[in-house]
């Protein structure tokens, strides 16, 4: 097939509104800063657009394109990358470009599939309004029946969109062996509860998870909410994440909230432990804002409510950045902006144990001496790097 019936052929199903999902990969050039590209139809104020998911090493973008400008813009991704896997409504299509753009077209009838229009229809969540669930009966979040009671509905979101992450770190966490997590600052333990729930009772792991906090009462509490429901392998410790060393390998580490450099040290701690799963929410990061120096960045800085939201941006990318330095493929996402939870942004790391490309880690260093910044965490791993 010649690329500009490619072109057309899709074009004519992106008009039929046919597409369902879509993946394209591998890019032609080392350099492409995007990974990957995922595609998706959605609907925005009754008009239809195709959704486009830029993977990039660490970030996600999204930009939401008309059908003529959906078309263009596959056109263009073409020239950048080999392979596209098309999901239609009746109809998988795998297509493969040469080195010199031949192109080979697989297709194979499906069965019929339907769109499903995202902004146009009820979040689905995998914990389900309506179906009740003991620990967040418990907690106070549904009733008995299983209705999400109204000034709790936040909280409901944010424990789904934590289960979202949860579920994408499955296929990262072992299958022949107890699995082990724990959870720094699990405070009233919500998402702990959530975590145990879905990994132990949805999805049937084998694991043990514990919950550490300074607060006394409330690990009490947590704990015989664990006993109540016979949650036998989550337990509850008082205790702080600079003391704790009872463990020498972990799977997944969870950090919500931390406050400041508590942060690094989990971080910090899950990587000596080769933790494969790191999911944090970082808070309170002053560190930075007390070393920052750079006249560079005068005009911002000379504010102090845009340096003390430079310096939390700041502290995040060089956390994010630190950990691929020592072998793990790290994102910033977005998680849930709350009236009580006002950091939004998680830090999730997977374990690949990929070495830094060439000049890396140079390039961390030019940024934080921009900054004049000594960060914590790379003390902490200074051996790693």
């Amino acid at each position: 097939m010649e690329i500009q019936s490619m072109h057309d052929s899709l074009a004519a199903r992106l008009q039929q509104q046919e597409l369902v999902s879509a993946t394209i990969s591998q890019p032609r050039l080392k350099s492409n800063s995007i990974k990957r590209v995922k595609l998706k139809p959605v609907e925005i104020k009754n008009a239809y657009f195709i959704q486009f998911e830029y993977q990039y090493e660490h970030v996600l973008k999204h930009e939401n394109l008309s059908i003529e400008d959906a078309s263009a813009k596959l056109a263009s991704l073409f020239e950048e990358f080999r392979q596209g896997l098309f999901q239609f409504t009746e109809e998988k299509v795998q297509i493969q470009l040469s080195k010199k753009f031949k192109v080979t077209w697989k297709s194979e009838q499906t069965e019929a599939k339907k769109a499903e229009l995202s902004h146009n229809r009820k979040k689905q969540y995998l914990l389900e309004d309506g179906v009740p669930y003991p620990f967040l009966v418990r907690l106070g979040v549904q009733s008995p029946d299983g209705k999400v009671k109204k000034q709790k509905y936040d909280k409901f979101r944010q424990i789904n969109r934590f289960i979202e992450f949860i579920d994408d770190a499955l296929v990262h966490l072992p299958k022949d062996r107890t699995v082990r997590i724990l959870d720094f600052g699990s405070g009233k333990s919500y998402l702990t509860f959530a975590l145990y729930h879905y990994l132990r009772v949805e999805k049937g792991l084998d694991l043990r998870v514990t919950g550490l906090d300074l607060k006394k009462e409330v690990i009490e509490e947590c704990q015989r909410i664990a006993d109540d429901l016979n949650y036998d392998q989550l337990e509850f410790l008082v205790g702080d994440i600079n003391d704790y060393n009872e463990e020498s390998a972990v799977d997944m580490v969870v950090t919500l909230h931390a406050c400041d450099v508590a942060t690094d040290m989990a971080l910090s701690r899950a990587v000596k432990w080769n933790a494969n799963v790191i999911l944090s929410v970082p808070c309170c990061q002053h560190e930075l804002n007390s070393q920052i120096e750079a006249p560079e960045l005068g005009i911002m800085l000379q504010h102090g409510l845009i340096k003390e939201r430079f310096s939390a941006l700041a502290t995040d990318s060089i956390r994010a950045e630190l950990l691929s330095l020592v072998g793990y493929e790290t994102q910033l996402m977005e998680f849930i902006d709350m009236e009580h939870t006002p950091k939004n942004i998680l830090i999730r790391a997977y374990k690949t144990g990929k070495k830094p490309a060439p000049g890396q880690f140079e390039r961390y260093q030019q940024f934080t001496q921009l900054l004049s910044a000594k960060p914590f965490l790379e003390n902490e791993l200074k051996e790693l790097l």
